[in-house]
This record gives C-alpha cells, sequence and structure tokens, in this order.
C-alpha cells in the first residue's frame, strides 16, 4: 500500500475533535474518548444489514455441522482468536467449532509477526490446514480493509465454495470485492490517530459478538436468554448453571442442585427434567428430537 492509499483510509485520518491531546487534562481526555467511543454503537447499527446476511451464513454452517472461521492480522486476528476462544465456555461448544486464526500463527497474539499479514498465500494455507469445506464460513476481519492475508484468505475460501463474510472499518474496501456479504463499519478517524485498536477494535468486537451469539441461539445453544450450554468447568460456573435451572424453571434451589446432580451436570438435561416431569434419559432424548432446542423438547 503506498503512502495516499494509506492516508485516504478513514482509519488512517486525524481527528479534528483531538488534534492537542498531549496539553489535555485526564478528566478532558477521558471525556474526549468516551464521546468518540460512543459513535460506535450507532456506526455499527448502520451495518446491520450486512451484519445479519453474515449471521444468517454462520448459522447455516452450524446447522449443517460446519464451521465459523474468522482470520485477520493484527488486533484484528486477536479480537477474532478471542471470540472464538469464549465460545467453548460460553455455549460449550467444542475449539474446533468457532476458530480464530491470525496472521503469524499463536506467537503474534503477543509479539508482531514481520511480513505475515502481507502475505497471500498465509491465509489459504492455514485453511487448508483446516480442511476447509463448503459448509464452513470464513469471516475475513482487516480495519483497513486491504490486508493480504485475509484477502488471500477469502478467495480460497470461494475456491472450495465456503461461505465468506469481511468486516472491514473503512468504506469501498477493497476485502469486500472478495467477500459474499462485505460488513462495513465507518467509525470515524480514529481518538489516536491509526490507532485501530480503539473505535476500530471495539466495532469488530462488537459485530463478532452478534455473529457469535446470535448464531448459537440460532442452533440451540440458549433458553429465553440463558446460556443453557455453559460448561461448569469451576465452582463459579456451577453455581452460576445451578442458578440458570431455576431461572428457567422457577424451581427452587433444593430442586435445581438436585436435577442438576441427576443430569450429570448438563444444564439443558436439567432443565427439561423439570419442565417435563421425565427422567435424564427420555430428557436427552426429547433433546436430541429436537435438535437442541429446550423450547421444542418441552
Amino acid at each position: 500500500m503506498d503512502l495516499n492509499e494509506l492516508t485516504n483510509l478513514t482509519t488512517e485520518k486525524r481527528n479534528q475533535q483531538t488534534m492537542n491531546l498531549d496539553s489535555l487534562t485526564i478528566h478532558e481526555a477521558a471525556i474526549l474518548m468516551n464521546n468518540e467511543d460512543q459513535k460506535v454503537g450507532l456506526a455499527v447499527a448502520e451495518a446491520l444489514p450486512a451484519i445479519e446476511n453474515a449471521i444468517a451464513k454462520t448459522t447455516a454452517s452450524l446447522q449443517s455441522g460446519g464451521r465459523i472461521i474468522y482470520m485477520g492480522a493484527g488486533t484484528s486476528g486477536r479480537l477474532g482468536v478471542l471470540d472464538a476462544a469464549e465460545c467453548v465456555p460460553t455455549f460449550g461448544v467444542s475449539p474446533d467449532t468457532v476458530i480464530g486464526l491470525i496472521a503469524g500463527g499463536n506467537k503474534a497474539m503477543i509479539h508482531a509477526v514481520e511480513g505475515a499479514e502481507d502475505s497471500l498465500t498465509l491465509g489459504p494455507n492455514d485453511l487448508k490446514n483446516l480442511n476447509l469445506t463448503k459448509n464452513d464460513t470464513v469471516v475475513g476481519i482487516a480495519a483497513s480493509g486491504r490486508t493480504p492475508y485475509v484477502i488471500g484468505g477469502l478467495d480460497y475460501a470461494k475456491s472450495v465454495h465456503a461461505a465468506t463474510v469481511s468486516l472491514a472499518l473503512n468504506t469501498d474496501a477493497l476485502i469486500s470485492q472478495h467477500a459474499d456479504t462485505a460488513i462495513e463499519v465507518n467509525v470515524g478517524a480514529e481518538f489516536l490517530t491509526g490507532s485501530t485498536r480503539l473505535k476500530s477494535g471495539t466495532a469488530q468486537k462488537m459485530v463478532l459478538n452478534m455473529i457469535s451469539t446470535i448464531s448459537m441461539i440460532g442452533v440451540g445453544k440458549v433458553y429465553k436468554n440463558l446460556m443453557v450450554d455453559v460448561q461448569p468447568t469451576n465452582e463459579k460456573l456451577v453455581e452460576r448453571a445451578k442458578h440458570i435451572i431455576m431461572e428457567a424453571t422457577d424451581c427452587s434451589f433444593e430442586v435445581a442442585e438436585q436435577t442438576f446432580i441427576a443430569a450429570s451436570q448438563n444444564v439443558k438435561v436439567a432443565i427439561v427434567m423439570i419442565l417435563t416431569g421425565v427422567d435424564r434419559n427420555e430428557s436427552e432424548e426429547k433433546l436430541r428430537q429436537a435438535n437442541g432446542f429446550i423450547n421444542k423438547s418441552v
């Protein structure tokens, strides 16, 4: 990317509201930064039609046994890895269901890997290593909208007929031309010029939250507004699981605890047991026939 291309990007422009950051008090800087951050939600709202299309694709992938695969470089890649990692405890899915790829591999989570994001071949190679199929959806994330690592990955994904989504923080982004569904969020110039971990990163996190959460709702991982597939992997989550059972069934703590144990610590099974009055085996069968949806099991 040459200098003219770089300076024409919204994410690289200087913010006229923050030209004197180095002479502000802490209070003034905090107010100004907070004012800028409040623009992010409104910018994401303008991109909702494209976000909805993307969620339809990712939901369809999960329904067909496919995966959601995020890929990006730098902050964009880290946010994809973060969202993917958080799906495991939140929704009880395997680490292979939502995957985050970052240019340069795991070490790039902490240290920049020189040249990785500029490669058109690393992205396809990473996807080949995952045995990408037509049932998967690849979400390419790039604040600039021009990252070669992402472009290469999206092009490869198309070649195997996987669904493709791009997420850029600039309009008329190059990666938009390489995806079936293009999400473009314009948050304006950054508080600190070119620091796309700020408003751009916040917008990316918001969009990824929507993609993963609403997709999981679409495959039965949520009952009402409760995380019914949460994995009780520590003491806090065990207690949360019992509370979820109480909220879902309006039962006492004692009933929730006893049924949770009887259900081998499976929250969904316990809820169906209480709501329908059946034993664990029949509850599991009801859920199996309903593809994991509690509201279709009771």
